[in-house]
């Protein structure tokens, strides 16, 4: 074979075998970066929290009663000392057939004694008139010494005592009128009927002036004291309630800035925390885990021109403030996993993963806090799966935005 031909089949087979071996080589790992990089960094909590009054009015019935219908509704405005709802007496109860039997035989047995009072106060009137004339015919016989003194003196009392008697027997008689007039009431509106125009009424005012944020009773009918009716709130004191995972309330303090989001208006909310409470409770959650929480209250310090439509238990998302720094060496939280007894992340070098060790500081939300390790711009790994490792080939794509 010529040496032209032989060089010739020696190249295609070189060629061959060098393609082969670049076929069997691994790909590169295609991960997508970013850098680190030096900013405005913010450490904060974040949870779901629901507007309250902090000072709700409870209007409830002082006694029991008959309630008046009610005409206010809930987002009418009232004024302080403004009449709320009215309550009458109680209507009597209904009699049944035997008991209204014996009320009627009542009513004719005080007809009967009011009639035998009346008789009696004639006859003792006519005594006492009786009694009266004759002192009155023994004064001048007396001034004449033609009847004894003892005479005279018998007279007047025998018409002292019959003006007695005479007022005696006229009490009787309006104490049968009253019983008589109490039976026949009795009678007249046992059947629960009531009489609007005659019956004393009770006027329940309002202890401050505001919104009617709720309304328990509306229709007319009978109340017993301490039934709530009618619920007022002052809204431009309404605040936000968060009950925060107790890991997380004890980092909160007083006075800490709250950014209140996501509750329908295109602007934040600017809040402060006011009162983080000392006692929690047990709650648990949509996936059945027990969690401890704790009430923390947030102060709304934005003008109330700027939530008008906001009310009592509307959904709010609280942001809670806990540090911030202006020039923060930072990268994505998701770019950092556990190494040994520290913190690693992957940055991209001349192709290649390589593995580096961090220190982490801060940590909030998508972005931590590098206190050592690294530099600003280098790029690191963000979400390096299972096939990246110390030294592997990558094909990386960088995230500016991330």
């Amino acid at each position: 074979m010529p040496m032209a031909k032989r060089l010739i089949a020696a190249l295609l087979v070189l060629t061959l075998l060098g393609l082969l071996v670049l076929a069997l080589l691994p790909a590169p790992v295609a991960v997508s970066v970013t850098p680190a990089r030096r900013g405005p960094f913010v450490e904060w909590i974040e949870d779901e929290g629901r507007t309250e009054l902090r000072e709700p009015y409870a209007v409830t019935a002082p006694i029991d009663g008959y309630l008046r219908r009610v005409a206010l509704a809930p987002g009418d405005s009232v004024a302080l000392d403004q009449v709320l709802f009215e309550l009458e007496p109680l209507p009597a109860a209904g009699l049944d057939p035997r008991t209204r039997a014996q009320a009627l035989g009542w009513e004719a047995a005080a007809r009967a004694q009011l009639a035998v009072a009346e008789a009696s106060l004639a006859a003792r009137q006519t005594e006492s008139d009786l009694a009266n004339l004759e002192y009155e015919r023994s004064e001048p016989l007396h001034q004449r010494q033609l009847i004894p003194a003892e005479e005279r003196d018998r007279r007047l009392a025998r018409r002292e005592s019959a003006a007695a008697a005479t007022r005696s027997a006229r009490s009787a008689v309006e104490v049968a009128r009253f019983e008589l007039e109490a039976i026949h009431a009795l009678i007249e509106i046992a059947a629960g009927k009531r009489a609007p125009d005659e019956q004393p009424v009770l006027a329940v005012r309002a202890p401050v002036g505001g919104i009617i944020t709720r309304r328990q009773r509306c229709c007319e009918g009978p109340i017993q004291a301490g039934e709530p009716v009618i619920e007022i709130g002052v809204l431009e004191r309404l605040e936000v309630k968060v009950d925060l995972l107790s890991v997380d309330a004890v980092r909160v303090r007083p006075g800490m800035r709250v950014d209140l989001e996501r509750w329908g208006g295109t602007e934040p909310l600017r809040g402060r925390v006011r009162l983080v409470e000392p006692a929690g409770f047990e709650k648990i959650s949509a996936l059945g885990v027990e969690e401890r929480r704790v009430p923390v209250w947030v102060e709304i310090l934005s003008p109330r021109e700027q939530w008008p439509t906001l009310g009592e238990g509307y959904r709010v998302e609280a942001r809670f403030v806990l540090w911030e720094g202006e020039d923060i060496l930072q990268v994505p939280t998701s770019a950092l996993f556990r190494h040994r007894d520290g913190w690693a992340t992957y940055i991209a070098e001349a192709g290649q993963a390589r593995l580096r060790a961090v220190e982490v500081g801060r940590q909030s939300g998508l972005w931590s806090q590098i206190s050592a390790g690294l530099a600003p711009d280098e790029l690191v790994l963000v979400r390096p799966g299972d096939r990246v490792g110390d030294g592997v080939k990558i094909a990386a794509e960088v995230e500016q935005d991330h």
